[in-house]
């Protein structure tokens, strides 16, 4: 399989968008904290991290025990490779936009350019979601438009409350 096509059914699910609501919230408080991108780039990496780790953990408890297909009890390892699996969209959600953040960590734009940009490309990468989600179910252009403009909103949100925090 494509590592672009793999990267996108990760980023389509439940845990991607709300990852990539999530990675635009830790930019933006990062970024109003005067962080440079280096630091928000380490800040959301680890609080991501921590927030997959505590979504894989939820999820294994949740299951351990219960019926499997195949009738018998899921075991902790089954649990937890489901978990996995299914939360892996929480982890990808990080890297469109740590893209941009590794820019300025690396010096290639500015520190504020990076995050602007981080929390732009999570604005983008819903918008596009949102508009995917639609044309899969065959909508016509303009619900496509809606749904890309109201999955985007949620971004919006948050760099509208960035922009009135830090000016």
């Amino acid at each position: 399989m494509n590592p672009q096509a793999s990267l996108t059914r990760a980023l389509a699910t439940e845990e991607g968008v709300y990852g990539l609501i999530l990675v635009s919230g830790l930019i933006a408080a990062s970024g109003s904290a005067g962080a440079p991108a280096w630091k928000s780039l380490l800040f959301t990496g680890v609080t991501v991290v921590v927030f997959w780790l505590a979504h894989v953990y939820a999820g294994a408890v949740a299951t351990h025990g219960t019926a499997t297909p195949a009738g018998g009890p899921a075991t902790v390892r089954e649990s937890i490779s489901e978990a996995m699996h299914k939360s892996h969209g929480l982890i990808v959600s990080t890297l469109p936009p740590a893209a941009a953040l590794l820019l300025g960590a690396l010096g290639v734009i500015g520190d504020v350019a990076a995050t602007w940009a981080a929390l732009w490309v999570c604005v983008s990468v819903l918008a596009l979601l949102g508009y995917r989600a639609y044309a899969r179910k065959g909508a016509v252009l303009w619900v496509r438009l809606a749904g890309a403009v109201a999955t985007a909103s949620f971004g919006m949100v948050i760099i509208a409350a960035k922009a009135i925090v830090t000016h």
